[in-house]
C-alpha cells in the first residue's frame, strides 16, 4: 500500500470512530530477561532509601506547601492543568497488540469504554480496564483523565472474560475487531515522504541575461568608435 492509499484508510477510519487512535505490535519481553533483571538487583546497604533519606528530600517540599495559601495553591493547580491539552491512552491487550487513543483531559474515562467497544472482536463480553502495579481495577467512569492521573498519558491493561470451548480454554483469536488490526503500521507508510517530481522543462527559449564583464566590453567598444565631426 502506498502512502496516499495508507493515509485515506487511517482518515476514513479515525472519521468514522471520531478519534485519533493508532494500533501497534507491543515488544515481547521474554520471562528470561525478567527473572534476570530481577537476579542483577544490587544488595548493598548504600542502596537502600532510609527513612532519614526521605525526610531530608521532602522535608522543604512539605514546608512550602505548608507556606502557601490555598488560592496560591489552586491557582498553581489550575495553571498547570491548562498546560496540558491531551491525554494519550495506550489499552495494551494480552495478545500483544496496543491500542493509542487520544482524549481530552476534561473528558470521562466512560469515554474510553465506549471507544472500546466499538472496536473490540466481541463486545459483547464483560471486560475490564486495569493499572499496575499494584494491580487496580478501573471502576469510576465518571472521573475524568485528569482527576485519574492519565494525563498527559497512561498505560492501561485489558482483560476479558471470554466463553471456554470443550478443553476448558479460552477462545483464541484478536481482542481488535480485523478491520483496526488491519491498520497496524499504516500510520508509518502515510508519514513516508513522496519523492519529489522535477519542474517540467519549458518550451520557450531561455533568455540570456548578459553578464557584468560582457557590458563593460560593450562599453569599451562604444568609446573606440570615433564620431564623425572629429578630424585628425
Amino acid at each position: 500500500m502506498d502512502a496516499k492509499s495508507a493515509k485515506a484508510k487511517l482518515h476514513a477510519a479515525k472519521h468514522k470512530l471520531g478519534r485519533d487512535f493508532r494500533v501497534f505490535q507491543t515488544s515481547i519481553v521474554s520471562q528470561t530477561q525478567i527473572d534476570a533483571s530481577k537476579n542483577d538487583d544490587e544488595e548493598d546497604d548504600m542502596y537502600d532509601f532510609t527513612p532519614a533519606d526521605y525526610y531530608r528530600v521532602l522535608g522543604p517540599k512539605k514546608q512550602d506547601n505548608v507556606l502557601k495559601t490555598r488560592k496560591i495553591r489552586e491557582a498553581e493547580e489550575a495553571a498547570r492543568r491548562s498546560r496540558i491539552t491531551k491525554a494519550i491512552i495506550r489499552v495494551r491487550f494480552p495478545d500483544n497488540h496496543t491500542l493509542e487513543v487520544t482524549f481530552y483531559p476534561s473528558e470521562t474515562i466512560q469515554l474510553l469504554f465506549d471507544f472500546l467497544k466499538q472496536v473490540l472482536a466481541r463486545p459483547e463480553f464483560p471486560f475490564n480496564l486495569y493499572t499496575t502495579p499494584p494491580k487496580k481495577l478501573i471502576k469510576d467512569m465518571a472521573q475524568d483523565f485528569y482527576s485519574a492521573g492519565f494525563a498527559p498519558g497512561a498505560i492501561v491493561y485489558f482483560s476479558q472474560d471470554l466463553p471456554k470451548d470443550d478443553n476448558g480454554e479460552h477462545e483464541s483469536g484478536f481482542f481488535l475487531q480485523e478491520e483496526i488490526i488491519s491498520l497496524k503500521g499504516l500510520e508509518l507508510i502515510a508519514e513516508q515522504v513522496e519523492p519529489v517530481q522535477p519542474a517540467p522543462e519549458s518550451s520557450e527559449p531561455a533568455v540570456q541575461i548578459p553578464s557584468a564583464a560582457a557590458k563593460e566590453q560593450k562599453a569599451a567598444d562604444k568609446k573606440a568608435i570615433k564620431p564623425k565631426w572629429l578630424r585628425m
